[in-house]
């Protein structure tokens, strides 16, 4: 039986992918604490991910190949949310911050563009906005 027979095709298959790709950095500096596991809970069910499939993900989500993607939104919602369970335990290690760059380019962004969205991303989670970025931000919302 094949993996598309088990799990179905096309954006399913990607929101998987994805959801191993989470599960991967959430494991990465060792056991997930009951924050990734809340989040992990929270992007199974934003992803339509099964019981079953959440299981074996769990297992072992380095079985499930990434997907890249040709909209630059949809990369960057999907970094987005990796991210998030980076910053779950408020900080980034060295081995999450290569692994989250390899993802950025498996998912399509080049070596260069990966590491300026990196970093400013890890500015934005971690608290380190200007106030000139901070008030573009909320007029951008607002207006």
């Amino acid at each position: 039986m094949s993996f598309s027979d088990l799990f179905g095709s096309g954006e399913h298959l990607r929101n998987l992918s994805h959801f191993a790709s989470i599960v991967n950095l959430a494991a990465v500096d060792g056991d997930i604490n009951q924050e990734e596991e809340l989040l992990l809970k929270k992007f199974a069910r934003k992803l339509d991910i099964s019981e079953e499939e959440y299981a074996r993900v769990i297992e072992n989500p380095k079985a499930f190949p990434l997907s890249g993607y040709n909209s630059v939104e949809k990369r960057l919602e999907r970094l987005h949310d990796l991210f998030k369970i980076i910053f779950a335990d408020h900080e980034i290690d060295d081995e999450e911050r290569e692994l989250i760059k390899r993802y950025a380019i498996g998912l399509g962004f080049s070596s260069q563009a990966s590491e300026g969205i990196i970093n400013r991303s890890i500015q934005i989670f971690s608290g380190q906005l200007n106030f000139e970025d901070y008030r573009y931000l909320l007029e951008k919302e607002n207006g």
